[in-house]
């Protein structure tokens, strides 16, 4: 591989330089028209060359395939912890900010567990950990990992508790502990569950990358507060034959809270900006840090500990470890998350249909939103919350939402008249009435003229559906039925 390939991003990827290198049959197994439609949606992030059958399947593309995988690695590398289903990726990133390309591998969060914990606080923290769960616009945001620290410093007692916690889930774990001695002995029950081990330093690296060998399992390089020293020990341990490392550049709350966000910045802009390749790892942040600050309340550590997470994940964290497990210092890092990890060029969109929401019969109330993922399940949740039977349509806007689809053409009268037909909802109820959204109002007259169907305004918000449908439901001239409201 030539250093102008081995230096090149994805935002220098043409898909000729894809094309190049793939079968060029255009033989349509990977569902696309041709390969170089195929070698577009690769450049844009949509695909991946794993996607196309004959590179996988076919030895005489093995060297082709070898090629685009060198072509097509991230700058900063992706590393797996675990195995299986729960198996996680961090890193991969392509580019220094979301905006000019998707990020990918959204940035797993890990709970600790101390080995001075008695079994019962054990069980019950790991039980806490593993079912974690959080609803949010039609998907479960759920904690990625568990972080066993030995407190104790003792092998046995860590061994025990490694074991003890891998036997109630099936969650990837990190291993926690300076000492090689207690981290073998903490490795010994787990090590083919590919562990995260934590972390090798310059007094101990070299025990350490023995283990990371002899186990297969990627190791967290810390150095704090000193990247010169990061970079020497990555160089010195990629040199000893271990390649699967994550960076851990420090993490503190007090005094040094700006340094922290410096040090992560400077690290992952010697990357992109100075094509650094010692620091071209995924970086891994530890806000549970933040209970070491000289605080008494433990509302203000787990702010604190908020804070800096919510930071990280912005400026470039690829794996936090914290320690609260408060919903209201999780959900925000999980949303945040969320959002930052979503394809900017693409919002967040749930399938046009239509939603039969509790009972509704033929006298039941229609409505209609647009298919942008959060205005559909707030309307969902409104519905339900109020008992409210109704067949609800979602009209296909491109994930837009009704304000900015009413502004932007895609919510028109005509759009309104065509999923009314093309869902068939005229066969569903005897009515002919269509409540719209309030937002969408100005298009009430112009729905009644190309659908046929009598246009009910309703509320801006749709908190106020059930009260509408209190006053105006059943319209005059239909049948009479309350419909659960």
């Amino acid at each position: 591989m030539s250093e102008k390939e081995h230096k090149k991003t994805i935002k220098e990827i043409s898909p000729i330089d894809i094309y190049k290198s793939l079968p060029k049959t255009n033989c349509g197994e990977c569902q696309e028209a041709n390969c170089m439609a195929f070698a577009t949606r690769v450049v844009n992030g949509e695909l991946t060359i794993d996607n196309c059958p004959p590179l996988i399947n076919n030895t005489k593309y093995r060297a082709a395939y070898e090629k685009l995988l060198r072509l097509m690695a991230p700058p900063v590398k992706t590393i797996t912890v675990g195995t299986g289903d729960r198996a996680i990726k961090i890193g991969g990133k392509y580019v220094l900010y979301r905006h000019e390309f998707t990020y990918h591998n959204p940035t797993p969060i890990a709970i600790d567990v101390a080995d001075d914990l008695t079994k019962d606080e054990r069980d019950a923290r790991v039980k806490m950990i593993s079912s974690f769960e959080y609803g949010y616009i039609g998907r479960n945001l759920r904690l990625d990992a568990i972080a066993i620290r030995s407190t104790l410093h003792d092998p046995d007692a860590f061994a025990s508790t490694v074991k003890d916690v891998a036997d109630q889930t099936d969650l990837p774990f990190i291993l926690c502990t300076d000492d090689p001695a207690i981290m073998a002995a903490g490795l010994a029950p787990v090590k083919d569950r590919r562990p995260l081990l934590y972390a090798a330093t310059r007094d101990n690296w070299k025990e350490m990358a023995e283990l990371a060998l002899q186990s297969h399992c990627p190791l967290v390089v810390s150095a704090p507060h000193d990247i010169a020293l990061l970079r020497s020990l990555v160089k010195t341990l990629v040199e000893y034959g271990v390649s699967d490392l994550v960076l851990d550049p420090g993490t503190s709350v007090d005094p040094n809270l700006a340094a922290t966000i410096q040090d992560f910045s400077r690290i992952r802009r010697s990357v992109f900006q100075q094509n650094d390749e010692l620091l071209g790892y995924p970086l891994l942040g530890t806000p549970i840090t933040a209970w070491l600050s000289p605080e008494i309340s433990p509302d203000v550590l787990r702010w604190k500990e908020a804070c800096i997470a919510s930071m990280l994940i912005s400026r470039y964290a690829d794996m936090l470890i914290m320690h609260s497990l408060e919903g209201w210092v999780l959900l925000p890092q999980m949303i945040w998350r969320f959002n930052i990890y979503t394809d900017p060029r693409k919002p967040v969109a749930v399938e046009a249909g239509v939603r039969i929401m509790g009972s509704p019969d033929r006298r039941s109330p229609v409505l209609i939103t647009t298919n942008y993922a959060l205005t559909f399940f707030t309307v969902e949740s409104d519905i339900k919350s109020a008992n409210i039977d109704c067949y609800l349509i979602i009209a296909d806007t491109g994930g837009n939402s009704v304000e900015s689809a009413v502004a932007g053409r895609l919510l028109t009268a005509g759009t309104i008249a065509n999923a009314l037909q093309e869902f068939n909802v005229a066969d569903l109820v005897d009515h002919r009435h269509l409540i719209i959204p309030g937002l969408a109002a100005r298009l009430s007259g112009e729905t009644e003229e190309a659908s046929g169907w009598h246009v009910i305004v309703g509320p801006k918000d749709s908190s106020g559906i059930a009260e509408l449908l209190k006053v105006r439901w059943p319209p005059k001239d239909a049948p009479a039925n309350t419909s659960g409201v």
